[in-house]
Parts: structure tokens; sequence; C-alpha cells
């Protein structure tokens, strides 16, 4: 049996030091892509987008809340907690954010307004379009 020359054995060497690189890469992009904890999400989200509702698709009193915002010419990030895999633990940690487990949970700037009824009233008494910095006028009732 022939003896692999040096060249050969550099060779080797290479590869095996290319696929440790390779795994060890990928590993790290595994790492930083793994999910936040919920309650991270929750934090981020709110800060990152100037008007936030937690919803539920289906929840009559979430689409009261959105009516709003459509009716002020504002587009709100919804998260939509029921189309996610993650919904339920996503409002465990916005109930212990709150102290509140239902939806909607509308953020304005950052700040907690409150349920559709808190999200209705705001925006009747123009508390609402303060906090947006826009105008008052032309409110019709929803």
């Amino acid at each position: 049996m022939a003896k692999p020359s040096a060249n050969e054995g550099n060779q080797f060497i290479s590869v095996i030091t290319l696929l440790v690189t390779l795994l060890l890469a990928s590993y790290t992009v595994y790492v930083e892509a793994k999910p936040k904890s919920p309650s991270a999400f929750v934090k981020k989200t709110i800060s990152s987008n100037s008007i936030v509702i937690f919803s539920k698709s289906y929840c009559p009193y979430c689409r009261r809340a959105k009516g709003v915002f459509q009716e002020l010419k504002q587009v709100p990030h919804v998260v939509e907690l029921d189309e996610r895999d993650d919904g339920g633990e996503i409002q465990d940690a916005l109930s212990k954010i709150v102290g509140r487990r239902t939806v909607p949970q509308v953020f304005i700037n950052g700040k907690h307004i409150g349920g559709s009824d808190d999200t209705l009233e705001a925006y009747e008494s123009g508390e609402l379009q303060k906090l947006l910095g826009i105008g008052t006028g032309g409110k019709e009732d929803l």
C-alpha cells in the first residue's frame, strides 16, 4: 500500500477544516435564529411599532378595535394570536405584562391603551387621536 504524499495529507486536513468550519457556522446560525421568549417578543413588538394590537381573528371585540384605526386611516401592527403556533404563550406573557388575558390589547407608542372598550372610549374622547398625533375631526360612530 502506497504511503500518502504530504500534499494529499494537507488536502485531507483542508477538507476536514472546511467541514468543521461549515458545521460550526451552521450551528452559530441556528443558535442566533432560536426564537426569543414570548415575553421578549411582546416587548420587542410593542417597542418596534407605533400601533400594536394583540388580537384573535375571529373576535368581534378585536374587529371593533381594529375598526377604530381603520376609521382613523392608521395601520396598526396586528398580532393574530390564533394564527400563531405560540399564540397561547404570547397571550400568557401579555397577561403577565398588562394584567389581563383578554383580547384585544392595544398599545400606542409603547403605552398600553387597553381593550376594545378602552380603545373606543379613547377614540370618542379624542385621546387616541392625541396619542397618534392626528386631528379629531370627522369621527363617526362605530
